[in-house]
């Protein structure tokens, strides 16, 4: 069950997240220590350049042990062999981070790569869906996060939909449990998380041996981001949790390690169920009672 996408909310590096999480993850690759950071969505070309300076310094710092860093900037008019570079990268980094600043510039722009270039403004959408095929990982922060969910969490536009009905808030905060739940309450058949800084979800998604869709969610928080000046942004060190809303109103929290499974039948009916590390059991998700399932396969060999 490899992870294939990750969307995650923070102020800086934070070492779980970026080191644990990302880095390693290209690392862990024998040829292709490649990893690709996409600062589009960030506006004019020294917007860019700032948002890949606030990654870089950090990839640099892996370089002796064979990281392979690397970025392209968006430009209103590219020659032809560039951008089919681009999307040589975006398929073959063993990594890919989809950067943070405006979700629509960004989604626009990646459309725009393809549709301008090659008559096909899928192409970015279709390169990413040959990257999780070949269980490499997509990785989004903030705008980033958001662009890879089913729907905007800011204005409910679709987006790429990489992680499979699935809505994200960025850089959640205490008070901002209304919008969760609006969000809930409007989109019942996509599951509602607000991250805050410094925390994601990490997903994995395959097929039971019936054929149906499931998706794991692993719940990520990272407390190691520990500059004094910086510690107002850093909400997980504050008990900030990832913040779920149900449909129904009801809400729940996640740490770091908690699970969420869901099962997709046809016709649209879902279930799902969560685990923390500490107990033995799922629980159901729609009752929040308990279960006999012990472990994923074990749920999974019912469906």
């Amino acid at each position: 069950m490899r992870v294939t996408e990750m969307v995650y909310s923070s102020h800086d590096r934070c070492e779980h997240i970026h080191r644990d999480w990302l880095v390693q993850r290209a690392l862990e690759s024998w040829d292709n220590k490649t990893i690709l950071y996409l600062p589009m969505s960030s506006g004019a070309q020294n917007d860019q350049e700032y948002s890949w300076g606030t990654f870089s310094w950090y990839f640099d710092r892996f370089r002796r042990w064979g990281l392979e860093p690397r970025t392209f900037f968006w430009k209103d008019e590219l020659p032809r062999d560039a951008v089919q570079l681009f999307f040589d990268w975006l398929l073959n980094s063993e990594v890919v981070i989809l950067g943070g600043g405006s979700t629509t510039v960004g989604h626009q722009r990646y459309r725009a790569l393809g549709g301008k270039y090659f008559g096909n403004p899928d192409a970015f959408f279709e390169t990413l869906r040959g990257r999780q095929a070949q269980g490499k990982l997509t990785a989004g922060f903030s705008a980033g996060a958001d662009q890879l969910c089913e729907l905007s969490g800011d204005n409910e536009r679709p987006l790429f939909g990489l992680i499979h009905k699935v809505i994200v808030t960025l850089h959640h905060e205490r008070g901002r449990e209304g919008h969760l739940q609006y969000l809930a309450e409007r989109h019942p058949d996509c599951l509602v998380f607000g991250l805050p800084n410094d925390s994601g979800i990490a997903v994995s998604q395959g097929l039971t041996w019936r054929g149906n869709y499931w998706q794991l969610i692993q719940c990520v928080t990272d407390q190691s981001w520990d500059k004094p000046d910086d510690q107002h942004h850093i909400k997980t060190r504050q008990g900030v949790k990832i913040e779920h809303r149900y449909a129904d109103g009801r809400g729940w929290q996640f740490n770091g390690g908690d699970e969420l499974l869901r099962v997709f039948y046809p016709g649209g009916a879902w279930e799902a169920w969560s685990k923390r590390p500490q107990v033995p059991n799922y629980y159901s998700y729609g009752s929040q009672g308990g279960t006999h399932y012990h472990s994923i396969e074990h749920v999974l060999s019912d469906r």
